[in-house]
């Protein structure tokens, strides 16, 4: 099963409104035949590992103990857990594992991710190679625009997906 690796805020409650989407997002991956990998913790990872799982996908969960000692393992929906003995292991290993990345709000952590990923992106464009398909909720793209000197053409290396159906579009080219 091919896996799409999702990043996303650690802080989501399942009270929060972000928690509904990353858990549509995640029953969406699922219901479309792929599996996921997230960092395995709680919040935005949760409930899309959560969606997956009851959608008969399989959840991956790249989790980094040594780090995050306080948040007492993977959620309870994860079926592999990779731990990972740094932070830039643990990234590393997610974009590894990833066919196609997405990411949800989040904060300092998901940026991380998302730059890792976008700048793996920008690499093989620039070698004339095709980048992994990496989409991305709007308000990331409209936060980055303005703080960022970059070209149009290296910023549409991100596909905004706003939405269940431009989900569904990004995760049906990968088909």
């Amino acid at each position: 099963m091919r896996l799409v690796t999702v990043f996303g805020s650690s802080k989501l409650t399942p009270s929060d409104p972000g928690y509904a989407v990353a858990y549509a997002w995640g029953r969406r991956i699922g219901t479309l035949g792929f599996g996921v990998a997230t960092g395995g913790y709680g919040g935005a990872m949760e409930a899309v590992s959560r969606g997956v799982k009851e959608a008969g996908g399989v959840v991956v969960g790249v989790t980094a103990p040594a780090l995050f000692k306080e948040r007492g393992g993977p959620n309870p929906h994860v079926d592999v857990e990779l731990p990972a003995p740094s932070l830039p292991a643990r990234i590393e290993r997610l974009v590894d594992l990833g066919c196609a990345y997405l990411a949800l709000p989040g904060g300092v952590g998901t940026l991380t991710e998302l730059a890792v990923a976008w700048n793996l992106a920008y690499i093989r464009w620039l070698q004339g190679q095709a980048p992994k398909p990496l989409g991305a909720h709007p308000a990331w793209l409209e936060w980055l625009r303005p703080g960022l000197e970059i070209q149009p053409e290296h910023l549409a290396l991100i596909q905004p997906v706003p939405d269940e159906a431009a989900l569904e579009a990004f995760l049906t080219r990968l088909a």
